[in-house]
């Protein structure tokens, strides 16, 4: 008995640190040393092979995954403060490089400005040219864990301004829903700080990152250097 508690307590310890890592709200979690996301509940592995499933699905259906989500349940470009300016306009004069005007004397909707779109690596004066893109795109959050949240939760992070960019229409309708294995900018120059945002918006709000997205990731990190 003794030798068997003690070969239990020189074992214990690789067996706490096989996995580093709490639980994220679906039962798995990201090994903060491999990189690998892992389910350690049968409510993650189901949640898991659901997304996989409709991915290939759409894949070769070629379409979005829409059968999962529903825009709707993700309330965006709110009006919080009432002043009428809703998220997208907030954002375009945030990020404008100079003073932008307006359609009217309401001052509601953005006409004009300067904006750098990282995408494609150009300059925008027309703000209609733009489209206010969700880095890590509404459909695929509610696809790795978002289906999960709270309504105040889907709209905190479809008008979070760190998940927000403004970039060419054609840029972010060719994006999609895409993750960064199916889809990258075009500027190459932009990889790097692509790939950080994508990760650190992924690990605050605990949104599952699947084996090829961290294989993507890694290879974004490596332009960093």
């Amino acid at each position: 008995m003794r030798a068997l508690i003690a070969l239990f307590l020189i074992a214990s310890p690789a067996i706490l640190n096989a996995h580093p890592g709490g639980l994220d709200r679906q039962g798995g979690h990201t090994d903060s040393r491999s990189g690998q996301y892992h389910c350690h509940r049968s409510q993650c592995e189901q949640a898991h092979r659901k997304q996989q499933q409709a991915e290939q699905e759409a894949r070769e259906e070629g379409r979005s995954f829409s059968s999962l989500y529903d825009r709707e349940a993700w309330p965006h470009w709110s009006d919080d403060d009432r002043d009428c300016q809703d998220t997208r306009a907030e954002m375009l004069i945030l990020r404008s490089r100079k003073p932008v005007t307006f359609t009217n004397s309401q001052q509601c909707t953005v006409a004009s400005g300067e904006w750098y779109d990282p995408y494609t690596n150009t300059v925008f004066n027309n703000a209609s040219a733009l489209d206010m893109d969700h880095l890590v795109p509404l459909r695929h959050a509610h696809g790795h864990g978002g289906d999960q949240w709270d309504t105040r939760l889907r709209q905190q992070f479809a008008n979070d301004p760190d998940n927000l960019l403004a970039v060419s229409a054609s840029a972010n309708r060719s994006k999609g829903a895409s993750s960064p294995d199916q889809w990258l900018p075009d500027n190459r120059a932009y990889w790097c700080e692509y790939g950080k945002r994508w990760r650190a918006l992924k690990q605050r709000y605990a949104l599952m990152i699947t084996p090829p997205e961290m294989e993507a990731l890694e290879k974004l990190d490596a332009t960093c250097r």
